[in-house]
């Protein structure tokens, strides 16, 4: 826990943390506490927090990767193909989550600036500390863990960055606050981002799938259940079926976007104590200014005010992981059957062809569906980690050991692997091939035992249920070995000697394309559906993570287009 003492009208006795007294000029020792009994010391570079950590020998120099483009100990995705790359990889880099508690540090100042108890321009010095490129996140993850969260080290590092510039701004830094609520407020700042990127790219792929089901809406396909031909549907209804999927999915981002989520703000225990303490020293009006003071840092942050302090409520956790999970789920859907229906012997689609990709190291004759492949690993481990933030509900106490904590990369994980499924899948759906020969060749391929649930519903009909069923069983047995069906089912009923009971024409029951029930009408309200939402404009491809623009950072104008 940070929670730092009320200013009020400071003296020189007060207690001003996180930077102790004697530690407040250039050249004295970090404000960093020193690390536990027996742990390694980190070199001053990783101590202070400026710059990547380093062997003694390097003299505490900062060591860049062989690329230039991160640390060494950075997260580059090597095992991670599905969000590498993306945009959604800067929104929830440890970048992101560190510039969006620096965000919130600066929004309370500001608010607190507002309701008068602390100096203006406090928040303008933490933003200006957290651009100066003092804060090292891999310094600050590795003494964080001498208190099981990054925050108290960021606090402690970013008041000393303060200080080293305005050193009565820096007395007011994290001023009744915590822990859990730069930390909470950062994750729905860093969420928020990644979640417009998928909600762009669920528009995309929304807008692709409903071209998709209306070109094909009357073309005969196979229905495939349980591994195997069943009975004739369209291409188009089963394309309508990812559409519905990725619409589902597509509203309920926006759902969540409308409403926002939550600024976090409940000081030491849920009861905004420190906060109201301060605030009524400072002469604050009002008899609650603590609540105003939540709603103007949340306005400050585009996120939302909540009504209670969520430090143990976890529901806005558990609502991404729903909502991360359904999105990875519509998603994998799709994937899925694109892999089976590019099957070597199925060959109904193929993924859009780039240089280069789809390549096997050995078989050069191969083009693997890599873009599903991709989208298909997300799906898969997507529902594992939303297990974990829904656990999360189940805190103990005013504020959880354990609980909490262990929602942070799992949150991170559920993002990234969503957003990186999602920008991917937009560019399988837009760039998808039906092959109609294939699709047609397929529906014939049973000579007209697709339609065979047709042929028996009207015989049965004319000789009852029981027999016309072992009249079509037998018939089909006999187009297995070769023989053509029409002709099968006119040996079976002679031989069962009920052919003269029988005045329907089997000829005209097998063609695929006259048993399609509703197939038509039922693209039409997926696809009509689908068109309430504009096709979306594209998101650039590199967007600036969304605490950044919280922390001033020049944004592009188009950055954050959504539908």
């Amino acid at each position: 826990m940070t929670t730092t003492p009320v200013p009020g009208r400071p003296t020189d006795a007060e207690p001003r943390l996180p930077v102790p007294a004697t530690d407040r000029t250039a050249g004295q020792e970090s404000a960093l506490p020193p690390a536990r009994p027996g742990a390694a010391a980190p070199d001053s570079a990783s101590a202070a927090g400026t710059g990547s950590p380093a062997g003694p020998a390097a003299g505490g120099a900062p060591v860049p990767s062989p690329s230039g483009s991160a640390p060494p100990d950075a997260d580059s995705g090597l095992l991670g193909p599905v969000w590498a790359g993306t945009p959604v990889a800067a929104v929830v880099s440890d970048r992101a989550w560190l510039d969006g508690m620096v965000a919130f540090e600066a929004a309370l100042a500001d608010a607190q600036a507002e309701l008068g108890s602390v100096p203006a321009g406090v928040g303008d010095a933490v933003r200006a500390a957290g651009r100066g490129g003092g804060l090292d996140p891999v310094a600050l993850a590795r003494r964080g863990r001498e208190a099981a969260n990054p925050v108290v080290f960021l606090v402690a590092r970013l008041t000393e960055l303060v200080a080293a510039a305005d050193p009565e701004a820096a007395r007011y830094v994290h001023a009744g606050s915590t822990s859990q609520d730069v930390l909470d407020s950062a994750a729905m700042l860093v969420a928020t981002g990644a979640l417009r990127l998928l909600h762009g790219d669920l528009g995309r792929i929304r807008a692709a799938l409903a071209g998709l089901a209306a070109g094909y809406r009357d073309t005969p396909a196979a229905a495939r259940t349980l591994t195997q031909h069943a009975v004739p549907t369209t291409f188009g209804l089963r394309a309508a079926g990812w559409l519905t999927l990725v619409s589902d999915a597509h509203d309920r981002v926006g759902a969540v976007l409308d409403r926002g989520l939550p600024v976090s703000m409940g000081g030491a225990a849920g009861t905004l104590a420190a906060y109201r303490d301060q605030l009524l020293a400072a002469g604050a009006a009002g008899d609650d200014p603590e609540l105003r003071l939540v709603e103007l840092v949340a306005g400050r942050l585009g996120l939302a005010a909540p009504g209670v302090p969520w430090h143990a409520v976890r529901t806005p956790v558990a609502e991404l992981a729903a909502v991360l999970s359904l999105a990875a789920g519509a998603l994998g859907k799709f994937a899925a059957d694109v892999l089976v229906l590019s099957r070597t012997e199925i060959g109904e689609v193929a993924e859009p062809a780039a240089a280069g990709r789809g390549q096997s190291s050995a078989m050069p004759q191969k083009r693997n569906p890599v873009l599903s492949t991709l989208v298909a690993t997300a799906a898969r481990q997507v529902p594992v980690y939303a297990l974990v933030l829904q656990q999360s509900v189940v805190a103990e106490d005013e504020r959880s050991a354990g609980a909490w904590h262990a929602e942070w990369e799992p949150l991170r994980h559920c993002l990234r692997l969503t957003g990186g499924a999602a920008h991917t899948a937009a560019e399988l759906a837009e760039g998808l091939v039906v092959l109609d020969g294939r699709v047609a060749a397929n529906t014939a391929l049973t000579g007209g035992s697709l339609v065979a649930e047709r042929l028996s519903v009207a015989l049965g009909a004319e000789l009852g249920r029981t027999r016309a069923k072992q009249i079509v069983t037998r018939a089909v047995r006999a187009a297995e070995g070769g023989a053509p069906l029409v002709a099968a089912v006119r040996s079976a009923l002679e031989e069962a000697g009920w052919a003269d009971e029988v005045s329907v024409s089997p000829e005209r029951l097998l063609d695929p394309a006259g048993y399609l029930g509703s197939a038509g009408p039922l693209v039409d309200r997926a696809v009509r559906r689908a068109g309430t939402v504009p096709i979306p404009i594209p998101i650039s491809p590199t967007p600036p993570t969304n605490p950044a623009a919280a922390l001033d950072r020049d944004v592009p104008e188009d950055s954050e287009k959504t539908p």
